[in-house]
């Protein structure tokens, strides 16, 4: 039987596409390390779950987890990855950027706002640099081994967060924090208006495989789905 669950990895994809081939300046070395690295690996639990959605194309190149609208350098379009690093030269020109939404950004959110009735929770997955990058919360800070983000209580009831947060330790048996570094990206809180969602961050630290790792997170959510549901 398939948990209840929707998952949301949206960071796992290492492709450059087509419109932005002409344009994009980064190694692949470089496209990795701005993205969810292990993650693809991590949350392959589409057999385990009611709903699974994901993308092939690079966090450098359209970020799913930014506003549409979000323009800065580490926004949905970036110019610079989270180390720093810039993306373009040059920039791509609007009707590019127009392009890029369309075909990879839109479609994915439409996925997202259309869940499957079987779902009774949206987890939005991620990976985080053991170390804060120079781009985002924390920067040159050790993070914990798990970080879970509910935009400070808005999007999930406290009752699933904490049998969340606490299964999450009872599998992993190392740190879990709420809402530091992480609260929750625009997915967790666009999408949390429409019914209950989590962002769920496991640091990148080599405390153990990820096949490891995506068994104890499979441990979790099942845990949690058989009391809660």
């Amino acid at each position: 039987m398939k948990l209840p669950i929707l998952l949301s990895v949206p960071h796992a994809g290492l492709s450059v596409p087509p419109e932005a081939r002409a344009y994009c300046r980064l190694t692949h070395d470089e496209i990795v390390a701005d993205g969810d690295e292990g993650a693809a690996e991590i949350y392959a639990l589409q057999d385990d779950v009611a709903q699974f959605a994901t993308s092939d194309v690079a966090r450098a190149i359209v970020d799913l987890n930014r506003a549409e609208d979000d323009f800065r350098p580490d926004g949905v379009i970036k110019t610079h990855t989270c180390w720093n690093v810039p993306v373009y030269d040059p920039f791509p020109a609007q009707p590019v950027i127009t392009e890029l939404l369309s075909k990879y950004y839109q479609p994915y959110h439409q996925r997202l706002s259309v869940p499957d009735a079987a779902v009774k929770l949206s987890i939005d997955c991620h990976t985080m640099a053991a170390i804060g990058p120079p781009i985002g919360p924390g920067a040159g800070l050790p993070r914990p081994a798990v970080c879970l983000g509910d935009v400070d209580g808005k999007t999930i009831p406290a009752v699933w967060m904490r049998a969340l947060a606490r299964h999450f330790e009872d599998a992993f048996e190392l740190e879990v924090t709420i809402n530091d570094p992480f609260s929750g990206g625009f997915i967790t809180r666009h999408h949390g208006q429409h019914g209950p969602w989590v962002q769920l961050e496991l640091s990148r630290g080599p405390f153990m495989s990820s096949q490891e790792k995506k068994a104890r997170v499979l441990q979790a959510l099942t845990a949690f789905c058989l009391e809660m549901f």
